[in-house]
């Protein structure tokens, strides 16, 4: 099974995070990256850029109004996701233990990730997505 683990973090604590040098801090990612990667479970990683430099499309009026960064509440933003492949909820939880920061302020959301197996295979649009994932070697 597929998981995001969707990583956040408070103003407070991604400020702690500033506070290690970056050198560091990709090592110690990297080692925890490392870890995941020869267990076999990782498939994806990314961090994401400061909310100051996004963007967000609000649907809640017609045109859709765009606005620039920094939107919303810290508590309401992520950080950054690893996706992985583990036997079960469980093991994703176990990883999600393992992240590299931790404390007062950073949390870590886990949600399954369904297959496109679990969608109706007669759906036009299911098998042109299975179609494009099968030609692009997603399958």
């Amino acid at each position: 099974m597929k998981f995001m683990l969707i990583m956040r973090a408070t103003d407070e604590a991604y400020a702690t995070m500033g506070e290690v040098g970056f050198d560091k801090m990709l090592e110690v990612v990297g080692q925890y990256n490392e870890e995941m990667i020869r267990a076999g479970v990782l498939l994806s990683a990314e961090g994401l850029s400061d909310p100051s430099e996004g963007v967000v499309v609000d649907f809640s009026s017609e045109p859709p109004v765009v606005t620039d960064g920094p939107y919303g509440e810290t508590k309401e933003l992520f950080n950054g996701f690893y996706v992985i492949n583990v036997a079960s909820q469980e093991e994703a939880v176990e990883w999600a233990r393992r992240m590299p920061f931790s404390g007062p302020g950073f949390k870590t959301e886990i949600r399954r990730v369904p297959t496109i197996d679990e969608f109706p295979q007669d759906n036009e649009w299911i098998k042109k997505e299975r179609a494009w994932r099968e030609a692009h070697g997603q399958l």
